[in-house]
């Protein structure tokens, strides 16, 4: 495995174990804070442009100062130098409040080897339960305080989430709202095969995060001969459906194999999507 690097805007690259975050940086004590976590390969971030733009747009919805985006990608080429190209990482960029009392944000990067239970994923596919997320589908939208669909180091439900998938003895989760509709993973999105037309859940509609991922992927799926469509669906309905895979940055595309216990057939559509990704098998 490499070595994991960290580098932190107007410090430079630092030693791994070099402390980072003063104790009191609120995104420490309230879990405020955005970040983002990009594909590496061949030596370069995938879709970093998008990431970026997200990550804009949750800074935005959240108050928080960034620096400009020539500095961000500075830090990001700054610690993702040398790479090795035939090695996958996870490149992560984080943003937190700063110290509590105010101050400049704290802006770091980190850059580590993609975990082999992420590349096996790609292989094997994964077993998924549903998890009551305890909220109507279209609830968080309507609260206009509540900023939705932004990635913030808050994550004490995905963590929670995780955590009760383990002692389940499956491999992730799939969140359902209150009126039994598919939302999404704690860190992937949910697309499935209708007939000819990838779908995924309308991301503005249920304020669930817009994944790059899976809109590169609806945005290019002609290339395989699919339409393209955001849609409602429920855990039943996602049983007679042509495939039902997640996807995230790191991992790509992810079959899902099993929902509640019930099998899913595997698609033949799994192949062209995961060629279409160019994510790597292990």
């Amino acid at each position: 495995m490499m070595t994991p690097r960290i580098g932190v805007l107007g410090r430079g690259l630092l030693p791994a174990g070099e402390p980072v975050l003063r104790g009191d940086d609120l995104g420490v004590l309230r879990g405020d804070g955005l970040f983002e976590t990009m594909h590496l390969r061949d030596g370069r971030p995938w879709l970093r442009r998008e990431h970026l733009a997200r990550l804009r747009t949750g800074a935005a919805a959240v108050e928080l100062t960034l620096p400009a985006d020539t500095a961000l990608v500075e830090l990001l080429d700054e610690v993702a130098a040398g790479w090795p190209v035939e090695v996958e990482g996870a490149l992560r960029l984080v943003c937190t409040r700063g110290p509590e009392g105010g101050g400049s944000p704290t802006v770091y990067a980190t850059l580590s080897e993609v975990p082999p239970s992420a590349r096996y994923a790609r292989h094997d596919g994964v077993g998924v339960a549903t998890l009551s997320l305890g909220v109507p589908a279209e609830a968080r939208p309507e609260l206009d305080w509540l900023p939705a669909g932004i990635k913030s180091t808050s994550y004490g439900a995905s963590s929670a989430a995780r955590r009760w998938a383990a002692r389940a003895g499956v491999d992730d989760v799939l969140w359902i709202s209150s009126d039994g509709y598919a939302l999404e993973g704690p860190t992937a999105n949910l697309v499935w095969l209708a007939g000819e037309t990838l779908c995924t859940v309308p991301a503005r509609r249920t304020g669930i995060l817009p994944g790059t991922t899976v809109a590169w992927l609806l945005a290019h799926a002609a290339e395989v001969g699919c339409g393209a469509a955001e849609r409602m669906i429920t855990p039943t309905q996602l049983r007679d459906v042509d495939g039902v895979w997640l996807t995230s940055s790191v991992r790509g595309l992810v079959a899902v194999h099993t929902l509640d216990g019930t099998r899913l057939p595997p698609s033949p559509h799994t192949g062209a999507l995961r060629e279409l990704l160019g994510f790597p098998l292990p």
